[in-house]
């Protein structure tokens, strides 16, 4: 009975994270109290061992500290003056989207979106042109980006945490390079795609500078934590402890100083600004995937694609990507990731050392396929309202014109470099 009502409550969740994309921590939550309730998992045993806290910590403290460091205004100062040094509007655009994406990969990606907003509505007003395609751009950038580190979205730390990735690994893996470079190479070959789009945008432009560097020591802790992840292996080889831990005490500091130094503003004010929707969601997932894998259906799904996959690595690569990339382009990639990574890692054992290669493809997949449509991830969400709000409509077909050419460019690129040097 308990396997029938994990997988009832899966799927429900599923449907209703479509359905109801704006209520996800809830349905979330909801699916797992359900579990609790009705005894399929202890209350303990939920809440102790099927949240990854270490992940919670890293996720929670890295909002912290990006919050502080949007306050700062370091990043908006170097969006004004690196758009105040391009020539043309085509080069400001393309340097604005090149800048959310690097960003990203430190920073939560919906943060990048509302930092760079008003930038890219002063530079739509100075070319005369829509700001629709512009902010578009920068959300598809930033979700492309954010899966270039361990810090930069839920996803990817959801697999570092379950392949005991430190922050270094997604540079350089076992000798190989790691994902990052395929992600850039994948943004690379997308950014041709927006300068193709923007190619009409030749005006000539002047962007007046406005904003002011408030502190750089928001910027020092998100230094700090970099550096700390990076030797966080030599600590937490088993990543159960150490990430979650010290993001969270610079988090701690950062309060600290944001309260009784630096004075910015109201405390909880800052707090309330937080992506607590995401932060009770990851909560939830966590529980109700963690029913269905105790449940044996994980299990079941792994047999089932060996059997058609059989042997061939290139084929199950294909199909996983493939998958992963349709699925995240209607609902959020979380649910997906945590349900798919343990079936990925039956069948690349079954496949003899096809693990790595197969766990990229699935993180390439799930975090790219957010780019098709404005429903696929959170930063194209927020994107539309914040153009709604200024009076323009986006339709479902503008999005998909910018959003399908981006997304399988950076796909192909990044996928074929994963397979050239974790396949062969």
């Amino acid at each position: 009975m308990d396997k029938w009502i994990s997988l009832a409550v899966f799927t429900a969740c599923y449907v209703l994270f479509i359905v109801l994309p704006n209520r996800r921590s809830w349905v979330a939550c909801g699916g797992a109290i359900i579990l609790i309730i009705s005894g399929v998992l202890p209350w303990d045993e939920a809440l102790v061992e099927k949240i990854n806290w270490n992940v919670m910590g890293l996720f929670f403290g890295t909002l912290i500290l990006a919050e502080m460091f949007m306050h700062s205004r370091v990043p908006a100062v170097i969006a004004e003056w690196l758009v105040d040094k391009m020539s043309t509007g085509r080069g400001a655009i393309l340097i604005l989207c090149t800048l959310s994406g690097i960003i990203s990969a430190f920073v939560e990606n919906v943060a990048v979106v509302l930092l760079m907003a008003p930038v890219a509505f002063s530079v739509a007003e100075k070319l005369k042109t829509n700001p629709v395609p512009i902010l578009i751009g920068i959300a598809i950038s930033s979700n492309l980006q954010g899966t270039a580190t361990m810090i930069g979205d839920p996803p990817s730390m959801i697999l570092a945490g379950y392949m005991h990735m430190g922050f270094l690994d997604f540079f350089i893996y076992h000798g190989r390079p790691g994902i990052f470079f395929a992600v850039e190479i994948g943004a690379i070959a997308s950014l041709f795609v927006l300068f193709f789009i923007f190619r009409k945008e030749k005006q000539q432009i002047t962007v007046l500078c406005v904003e002011k560097i408030l502190s750089l020591f928001p910027s020092v802790l998100l230094i700090g934590l970099i550096l700390a992840l990076s030797v966080a292996t030599l600590f937490d080889s088993e990543f159960r402890w150490f990430a979650g831990t010290i993001t969270m005490v610079l988090a701690l500091i950062g309060v600290i100083w944001f309260r009784f130094i630096a004075k910015w503003g109201s405390l909880r004010k800052m707090f309330w600004e937080l992506d607590w929707d995401t932060t009770f969601f990851l909560i939830g997932v966590f529980v109700v995937v963690g029913g269905l894998s105790d449940s044996g259906w994980l299990d079941v799904t792994a047999v089932f694609l060996s059997r058609i996959l059989g042997s061939n690595v290139l084929l199950a690569f294909i199909v996983i990507v493939f998958l992963s990339v349709v699925l995240s382009a209607f609902v959020d990639n979380v649910p997906f990731l945590l349900a798919m990574i343990p079936v990925v890692q039956k069948l690349g054992n079954q496949m003899q050392g096809a693990v790595v290669v197969l766990m990229f493809g699935l993180l390439i997949g799930s975090c790219l396929g957010g780019n098709i449509t404005p429903i696929g991830a959170s930063a194209n969400v927020v994107t539309i309202g914040l153009l709604k709000k200024n009076g323009y409509t986006v339709t479902f077909r503008q999005f998909l014109r910018i959003g399908i050419p981006f997304t399988v460019a950076a796909v192909l690129a990044a996928c074929i470099f994963v397979w050239l040097t974790w396949g062969v």
